[in-house]
C-alpha cells in the first residue's frame, strides 16, 4: 500500500477530511498532508531496500478544542502504525482566524510494500 493510503486509512477515525496536497472543501476543520522528502533509507547490494517518507500533517480548525484534539489524535495514530513523530509547531492565521497545527512524521517503507 503507497503511504499515502496508508495516512488515509489510519486518520480516518479523526472524522475530518483528510487530503494530500490541497483542500478544495467547506469545512472549517481538516487535515492536509505532503511529502517534503522522499529518499532511500536502507540499500543493499546497490538496491533500495526501504524508502524513506518524511511527512508533513498540516490540521487547520477554527475550534481550540478541536486544535488540541486533533494534535494528540494525529501523534497517537500515525505513531500506533509505525510513524516516527519528529517535530510540532503552532501557528495561527489571524486573516482567517485559523489555527494551524504543523507536525512532521518520519516512516520507512520497505520497497516490496510501494
Amino acid at each position: 500500500m503507497n503511504v499515502r493510503s496508508i495516512i488515509t486509512k489510519v486518520l480516518k477515525p479523526l472524522n475530518i477530511p483528510v487530503v494530500f496536497l490541497s483542500y478544495k472543501g467547506e469545512d472549517e476543520t481538516y487535515i492536509r498532508f505532503f511529502f517534503y522528502n522522499q529518499a532511500p533509507a536502507f540499500s543493499a547490494e546497490d538496491q533500495e531496500k526501504q524508502t524513506g517518507h518524511y511527512v508533513q500533517i498540516d490540521v487547520f480548525t477554527k475550534s481550540g478544542t478541536e486544535y488540541a484534539r486533533l494534535e494528540k489524535g494525529v501523534k497517537d495514530l500515525l505513531v500506533e502504525a509505525g510513524f516516527v513523530f519528529r517535530n510540532q509547531n503552532d501557528d495561527y492565521e489571524p486573516e482567517t482566524e485559523i489555527y494551524h497545527k504543523i507536525l512532521r512524521f518520519f516512516y520507512a517503507q520497505n520497497t516490496e510494500e510501494e
